[in-house]
């Protein structure tokens, strides 16, 4: 495994899993699958609707608490809650979150970073974040909130890899949290000649190559998967490194195009939609 250290020294897995769209039971049986192959990251969020599976696969897995590095997010609407975080916590049936989001920048996204601020305070998180964030928002929490954003979580792949939005963060040494690592499945990018021939050069799949890209570029990759191999494969990228030449040429298929885009009506429903946990 390799590691980023934070910009407040926590060193964060720079490979894992996320359980985003996985059923309860299915996010349980995969992250219990996964921490037995080794894998030490573990993403989910309020509005997953499954940290309390989160939380049992985690237990199931028999992997110690101290070798997670477990990732949430608050959902806009409990972000002024001053219970939000205890309850999550809860949820995840464990005393302290390695990295806490918020999830999406509605207007109350002020109250939420004190209230996240608070819980870092407290030790109850150990970094802090901010996930799909337009770099204004970013730029005003780095400028005049107390602490600092350890981590931004977006989505980023080789058709759009946040370049501009890379070098506001290592102005501030902060971390890139990449989803979509893989561009939402899309067969034309995971099949791009560069990476077909990447593949045959190292003894990889398309999909490791991507993943070793991420890597290599800075970024904490989390793809998901409800199959075992496909989890054990994901996290089998350590072994190998792209050479310069390499990265080069995988910077031509930048497209600068998105997948998602979270339109001002989308955030205005996100502030409004109350979540109610699956278990």
């Amino acid at each position: 495994m390799e590691y980023r250290t934070l910009n407040n020294g926590i060193k964060m897995p720079m490979a894992g899993i996320g359980v985003f769209m996985l059923t309860p039971d299915q996010a349980e049986k995969s992250v219990e699958s996964a921490l037995k192959s080794g894998v030490r990251l573990i993403d989910t969020a309020n509005g997953y609707m499954n940290e309390s599976a989160t939380g049992r696969g985690m237990k199931k897995s028999g992997v110690a608490r101290e070798d997670i590095f477990l990732v949430t997010k608050l959902w806009p609407t409990v972000y002024e809650n001053d219970t939000a975080i205890e309850e999550t916590l809860k949820r995840l049936d464990t005393d302290y979150i390695d990295l806490l989001f918020l999830h999406q920048p509605t207007d109350n996204w002020r109250e939420g970073y004190k209230n996240i601020e608070k819980a870092y305070k407290e030790g109850k998180v150990k970094a802090i974040g901010l996930s799909n964030f337009p770099e204004e928002l970013l730029q005003e929490a780095i400028d005049t909130m107390e602490i600092k954003p350890q981590v931004v979580q977006v989505e980023a792949h080789p058709y759009f890899p946040q370049t501009e939005l890379k070098m506001i963060l290592s102005k501030y040494d902060m971390g890139l949290m990449a989803w979509y690592p893989l561009g939402h499945g899309d067969k034309n990018l995971v099949n791009e000649t560069v990476f077909t021939e990447l593949a045959t050069k190292y003894g990889k799949s398309n999909a490791q190559i991507i993943l070793r890209w991420h890597v290599q570029s800075g970024n904490v990759v989390i793809p998901g998967s409800k199959n075992p191999d496909h989890i054990r494969d994901n996290f089998d990228i350590f072994d190998f490194e792209l050479t310069d030449e390499d990265m080069k040429r995988i910077e031509s298929v930048n497209k600068n195009t998105r997948y998602y885009t979270a339109t001002p009506e989308l955030i205005a429903q996100y502030a409004k939609m109350e979540l109610k946990e699956d278990i």
